[in-house]
């Protein structure tokens, strides 16, 4: 079985890789933009596209004509999205849209990756039968990118996820455990939020749960995250606690303390009894996360 993944120098494309590489049912075909930027090159072929130009698009189906699609290339920056909302659009509409005409040809089965920012914030943690309900341009896009996922003629699976977190290859790539581990080891101090909530989701996780879909082309909407409902500030005291660091260097603050282009939802995490019951989902604890995080550093 033929598995093309999308966004593969992203942070899932580079945990998914390898998971369905090792797997001999499947051939994997890895696209992102320009070079291949993993550190392994073996096992999976590497075709660089342009998912904002259809012909590249096309021309990438139709020569692989794939069985599977995983849809995880996408502009997740909140605030370069609300910055660049054409660009924004380009890649989280447009690609998707692309994408879909051209697995409607090759009648791949059809994985798109969105996001807890569908959702307003205000009743959280969700599932997947809640009415989504955008507060940021970012949320717009990837709601109209699954509307178009669910209106496709195409067998389709949406798995949304919230606040991922992992080791990737870029080293200039942090996320809140390097955040704050690199902080507070240089005596920083930092602000952190205490009043957003959120299912954090181990990177590795997340991976498991899309390939969890593709064995069993699984359809429908897949709330695929964490289990625990935690703060920013709760993880990051997490994190210092773990790596024996100074938590009085935290400070507490509420959302308000900055100034973001975006506005974020305030308590999202999700429901995940359906993954778990369904696909055998079973996420790692945050504590847990942190231990793989930290061999990985």
């Amino acid at each position: 079985m033929k598995v093309l993944i999308t966004g593969s120098n992203g942070l899932l494309g580079q945990h998914l890789i390898p998971l369905f590489s090792k797997d001999s049912r499947y051939e994997v075909i890895a696209t992102g933009r320009g070079a291949n930027r993993l550190p392994n090159q073996d096992g999976y072929l590497y075709e660089p596209a342009n998912l904002r130009d259809s012909s590249s698009v096309n021309q990438l189906l139709q020569k692989h004509q794939p069985d599977i699609v995983i849809h995880a290339a996408a502009m997740t920056q909140v605030d370069d999205c609300e910055r660049n909302k054409d660009a924004c659009w380009d890649c989280n509409v447009n690609a998707t849209r692309y994408l879909l005409q051209a697995a409607e040809k090759s009648k791949s089965f059809f994985i798109f990756l969105s996001t807890d920012f569908v959702f307003d914030g205000l009743q959280g943690p969700y599932s997947e039968e809640d009415a989504v309900n955008p507060i940021s341009y970012y949320g717009a896009t990837k709601v109209a990118a699954e509307r178009l996922v669910q209106n496709s003629h195409l067998s389709w699976s949406i798995v949304r996820t919230v606040l991922v977190y992992g080791i990737a290859a870029d080293p200039k790539r942090s996320n809140i455990i390097t955040w704050v581990k690199t902080n507070l080891e240089q005596g920083k101090k930092l602000k952190v939020v205490d009043d957003q909530w959120r299912t954090p989701t181990l990177v590795q996780d997340l991976a498991a749960g899309c390939k969890l879909v593709a064995d069993k082309k699984a359809t429908g909407i897949y709330h695929i995250s964490g289990s625990e409902t935690l703060t920013p500030y709760q993880m990051a005291v997490q994190t210092a606690g773990y790596f024996q660091l100074n938590p009085q260097l935290l400070e507490k603050v509420d959302a308000k303390t900055f100034t973001q282009p975006a506005k974020r939802p305030a308590k999202t995490g999700f429901v995940i009894s359906k993954a778990v019951q369904e696909l055998g989902y079973q996420p790692h604890s945050f504590e847990e996360g942190l231990q793989i995080v930290a061999k990985e550093i």
